[in-house]
């Protein structure tokens, strides 16, 4: 049981590092879209990023695995079965942690402001050469909370996981579907273990980030 646990282990951590990659890469762009965009296109974007704050992973799940079944849009138009695969887990965490990565790094694009690029620009410096090591550098409590956020989030994701990946081992199967599978064979001292070290590491996530948001200041233009 304990090379299980082991094995879950491994897995969330691939899984959460994995899904933060692909949201920073992904959301960073569309982040500095949505702080400095006048769009009227902006409030619906805005509320689809943060669709998954409010509604039930279930549902959230159960369309995803419904879209990257071999019967659902995804699945009939690639030849591909993503449902019950690790690829198909990071596809429905990159969905469900997406708020808390994009709305760390849009709050601090929005307090860095356009100035610094504008300045660098004048100075002849590439737009992604500004970008990179101008603006990145100013806005790096936006960078570090979204990261430790969204990896967090990840871990801790139960309802999609298990819709959209279930419970393969060594596959799919995650610290949070784990715990339950503990407690349903009433294992309880397993599953107290794994989700009181679930319980620090969220306390010591939060920590993080306050201390974070007091020692790292974004600089306003």
């Amino acid at each position: 049981m304990m090379d299980m646990d082991l094995s879950a282990l491994w897995v969330t951590l691939r899984l959460a590092t994995t899904t933060v990659f692909v949201l920073l890469i992904v959301g960073t762009p569309l982040a500095w879209w949505l702080a400095h965009t006048r769009s009227p296109f902006r409030p619906v974007v805005e509320a689809i990023v943060a669709l998954p704050i409010v509604l039930p992973p279930t549902v959230l799940g159960f369309y995803i695995l419904i879209t990257l079944g071999p019967y659902g849009p995804l699945g009939r138009l690639t030849n591909v079965n993503l449902a019950f695969t690790f690829t198909g887990l990071v596809i429905a965490s990159v969905f469900y942690s997406m708020p808390f990565v994009i709305q760390p790094l849009q709050g601090a694009f929005e307090a860095v402001g356009k100035a610094p690029l504008e300045a660098a620009w004048s100075l002849r410096a590439s737009k992604f050469d500004a970008f990179l090591t101008v603006l990145s550098p100013m806005a790096l409590r936006g960078y570090i909370s979204a990261i430790v956020l969204g990896f967090a989030h990840t871990v801790g994701e139960f309802g999609v996981v298990l819709m959209v990946g279930g419970s393969i081992p060594g596959q799919t199967r995650v610290l949070s579907t784990t715990i339950f599978e503990h407690v349903e064979v009433m294992e309880y001292g397993q599953a107290h273990t794994i989700s009181a070290a679930m319980l620090m590491f969220s306390f010591l996530v939060l920590l993080a980030v306050y201390i974070v948001n007091r020692r790292f200041p974004i600089h306003v233009s």
